[in-house]
């Protein structure tokens, strides 16, 4: 506790981490703020009917993406999920247009090129997606709340283009924060929104095993204790790494390479068991939106039924599809972020090699292998995390208290605060090294 109160003071102490702390915490604050302003022309003490839309199912995960927002009818209503499908989409066309695999080539000028596409294509969606939630609203809330006249065109067009301006500025936030602030600021801005969930869920729980006797406190004690060792399952599942051998040779007069008696100087490639991180959580949970939409759009017996079993996220089909969405994207996200072709160049070109491995084309062959090997169970382990509140639920537990049992809310929390924490602690080291840095130089002034 000593040392934690201490690597606290010495966080205090960093001017530049200090006001990067203050910043991301002071828009976080603003987008939890603009996630309780209500559209203009909704009556809000009418919303009952939208909030008990968002208890169960499909919505009550919307609802949790967006941090409540959701079902508050707010200006951050769709939140940032348009701003994720465009990401996916990006990603996904990139495998098959070859302008899109030339500019995650060409590095930070692509990368900026990327990001513009992607901007402009959450625009578009967010557009389309605006009716559809206006139109929702219609179907749900009584004709009261609509202050304007629920038939009002001024009324759907406002709202479209709020909700769109809506979504461009918590995607601005989440931009800003990680530029100018700590860890990556869309995944922090979900992350807060499933936090502001916790103390209802754990409270309906604590009520419904203590104060209605449901199995008593000591029920709630024991689920608490599975809860912790799974958060502690997810660090695992997130920290993992495989090292890999590298030996480098010396450069000997001549420009070339040989290896030095005492077998050269050893390093090592460390591999996540989990490099896609919580991305195949957020991509295969857009995805899952999808089929109950389309089929919403039909009204034959077909498109309802696919319509009620992709809505009950407890189901067994809507878990299979979601699992194997997950095991595919972090294949597919591993694939595009860990470069191996890249690093089997580098090492070639630093005289580095992995023993018993040709340098070049065989080296990248290698770490594919090794990375799909490692990838592979990494994959299982997460989509078996990601539907374990389908099998909590069984036992008893309430559904907004399971939905933190794993699945999106749980992985994305714990990979968010791992991620910031590393970030945080690079600073702390950095700046041990420029303290010694300026110290020096105090002392060359000095003299």
């Amino acid at each position: 506790m000593k040392n934690f109160i201490e690597t606290l003071k010495n966080v205090w102490k960093i001017e530049e981490l200090k006001n990067r702390i203050l910043v991301t915490l002071g828009l976080l604050l603003v987008y939890r703020f603009g996630a309780h302003v209500t559209l203009p022309g909704i009556d809000a003490s009418q919303l009952h009917s939208l909030a008990g839309q968002t208890e169960k199912g499909l919505g009550s995960i919307l609802d949790m993406f967006t941090g409540g927002a959701f079902s508050k009818a707010s200006v951050f209503a769709l939140g940032i999920m348009p701003y994720i499908s465009a990401s996916i989409v990006v990603q996904l066309m990139g495998i098959a247009i070859p302008y899109l695999q030339k500019l995650q080539k060409d590095g930070e000028s692509g990368r900026k090129k990327l990001n513009q596409i992607t901007r402009w294509l959450t625009i578009l969606i967010t557009l389309l997606q605006g009716p559809g939630y206006i139109y929702n609203l219609y179907k749900t809330i009584p004709q009261s709340a609509f202050l304007l006249g629920a038939d009002s065109p001024w009324f759907l067009f406002s709202s479209v283009l709020i909700l769109t301006t809506g979504t461009i500025f918590a995607m601005w936030l989440g931009e800003k924060i990680t530029d100018k602030g700590i860890g990556n600021g869309i995944s922090l801005l979900i992350m807060v929104g499933i936090l502001a969930r916790l103390p209802q869920a754990l409270f309906q729980e604590f009520q419904s095993k203590v104060t209605d006797n449901q199995g008593g406190p000591m029920l709630l004690v024991f689920e608490i204790i599975v809860w912790l060792l799974v958060i502690i399952a997810c660090v695992l599942l997130v920290m993992a790494i495989r090292k890999i051998p590298v030996q480098y040779a010396r450069r000997t007069t001549t420009g070339d390479f040989e290896q030095d008696a005492l077998g050269g100087n050893r390093q090592w490639i460390p591999l996540k068991l989990n490099a896609a991180g919580v991305m195949p959580i957020i991509f295969a949970q857009a995805i899952m939106f999808i089929p109950p939409f389309l089929a919403n759009l039909s009204k034959s017996d077909t498109s309802q039924s696919i319509a009620a079993v992709f809505s009950n996220m407890f189901g067994f089909w809507y878990n299979f599809v979601f699992a194997m969405l997950i095991i595919i994207f972090t294949f597919f996200y591993t694939a595009i972020t860990v470069p191996t072709n890249k690093m089997a160049d580098d090492l070639k070109r630093s005289g580095g090699f992995i023993p018993g491995v040709k340098p070049g084309i065989d080296t990248a062959d290698f770490l594919d292998h090794v990375m799909s090997l490692l990838t592979f169970p990494g994959a299982l382990f997460l989509a078996l995390i990601a539907i374990f509140p389908s099998l909590i639920i069984g036992l008893g537990v309430q559904q907004s208290w399971a939905m933190f049992y794993g699945g999106t809310s749980l992985i994305i929390m714990v990979g968010v605060v791992i991620d910031t924490i590393q970030q945080v602690n690079s600073y702390l080291l950095n700046q041990h090294y420029d303290g010694l840095m300026k110290s020096g130089k105090n002392r060359k002034a000095v003299a």
